[in-house]
């Protein structure tokens, strides 16, 4: 069951309708592959036009509540740009605007406290060349320091320089980020960096001698990868996530 909400559709464009409707099922994905933590963590989308508005969830809401209607379209402050009786956390919305504001080209970022993500983000050496997974993440790979939690705007300009150009990020001691032109790049992005943490977390724990992939396959890795969806990047699997989502969680689309 949903949590009691507005039906807004009226009030926004066909444009704005159709990206909460993406961003609706990437919430519930995450919560149906047990990406959630709780309530907390944000996905973020911009929305078109030159306002620099966002979409984030209500704060409270567990992430297979999240609709089209519920979420709340902030600015850059995470101030809310239409009226809604839920809150919003400014706090958690400082490493998305961040993101955000730095990279024009950024339609969608996600952030997750995963287990297996913050268990490689622990270890000094990080993302290992191990996996398949791991070889199409490392090409485009940073790493963050943690500051503490992310309230500061100190913390910002080292954010943004520790992404660069890359659509992984691996924040040291807390989680894992990903960008992306469209949410399911984005969320595609972050479904290949779990999975690539979930298998070194596992490689790891069955104790023997872990094979290193050859830094020259590697190289060629994010090449391959692309031939791989066809040049269709998140799309290529988009649909079909969409009907799982239908499937398990359905009502996201209100």
């Amino acid at each position: 069951m949903n949590a009691p909400q507005t039906d807004i559709r009226h009030q926004v464009s066909a444009e704005e309708w159709a990206l909460r409707v993406d961003l609706a099922a990437c919430y519930r994905l995450v919560a149906l592959f047990g990406w959630d933590d709780l309530v907390f963590t944000h996905i973020s989308a911009r929305v078109p036009g030159p306002e620099h508005h966002f979409l984030i969830n209500p704060y409270g809401f567990a992430f297979e509540e999240i609709t089209a209607s519920s979420l709340i379209k902030v600015d850059s402050h995470c101030r809310p740009v239409l009226a809604t009786e839920h809150p919003v956390n400014p706090a958690g919305f400082l490493i998305h605007s961040t993101v955000h504001e730095a990279c024009e080209e950024v339609v969608c970022v996600m952030h997750t406290h995963t287990p297996a993500g913050v268990a490689v983000s622990a270890q000094r050496d990080g993302l290992l060349p191990i996996s398949q997974q791991a070889s199409v993440v490392m090409g485009a790979l940073g790493y963050h320091d943690y500051e503490g939690i992310a309230l500061r705007d100190e913390e910002r300009p080292r954010l943004v320089a520790d992404l660069g150009s890359n659509a992984y990020l691996i924040l040291r001691n807390h989680g894992l980020l990903t960008v992306g032109a469209s949410i399911p790049e984005a969320f595609l992005h972050m479904f290949t960096l779990q999975r690539a943490c979930e298998i070194q977390v596992l490689a790891q724990a069955g104790g023997a001698p872990l094979i290193r992939i050859d830094p020259g396959v590697l190289a060629t890795a994010r090449d391959f990868s692309r031939t791989a969806t066809r040049g269709m990047g998140g799309s290529i699997a988009w649909p079909a996530a969409l009907r799982r989502v239908q499937r398990h969680f359905p009502g996201f689309d209100v």
